[in-house]
Parts: structure tokens; C-alpha cells; sequence
């Protein structure tokens, strides 16, 4: 079985809440199916920029809002798409 390849690694979609620094994406691998990730969680610094990425942990009632804003637009995204032949 051949390794992973991060060329066949694609995101396609990514939403990112600036309250808390969430990030939910689409992506796929390769040809297969498009998946929800939700995080890593990116941070800004006090002059703005922003930090190292680190990882969702526990979600607040502030990220649950923000998916809870977005998940029709994650189904919409996720069947557009999704291969009407597998």
C-alpha cells in the first residue's frame, strides 16, 4: 500500500470563525469522499497576525454557534461535491 501523498490531499472549502480562531473545512483525498474537519484553531497575536495552528480541543457555546450558522451551507458544499456515481 503506497504512503500518503500530500498532492492528492485537497481542501476544498474552508469557513474560519475570527472569535475563536475555528477553522471547519472540506476535504478530500485523492477520489474519495469529501469529509467535514473541524480545526485546527488558528489565533491571532497581539499585533494581528496570526499564530501557530493548534488543535480545536473542546468546543465553546461560540463555536457551536458558528457551525450551527454554517452547517447548511457544509451540507450544500459537501453535495456539490460528492461523485453521483459512487
Amino acid at each position: 500500500m503506497a504512503g500518503f501523498d500530500p498532492e492528492k490531499d485537497k481542501k476544498l472549502k474552508e469557513w474560519r470563525c475570527e472569535d475563536t480562531g475555528l477553522l471547519v473545512s472540506i476535504n478530500q483525498y485523492d477520489k474519495g469522499e469529501p469529509k467535514v474537519q473541524i480545526g485546527p484553531r488558528i489565533l491571532k497575536k497581539k499585533d494581528g497576525s496570526d499564530r501557530a495552528p493548534a488543535k480545536a480541543g473542546r468546543l465553546s457555546i461560540d463555536d457551536i454557534s458558528f457551525i450551527y450558522d454554517i452547517i447548511d451551507d457544509i451540507k450544500d458544499e459537501l453535495e456539490a461535491n460528492l461523485d453521483p456515481m459512487g
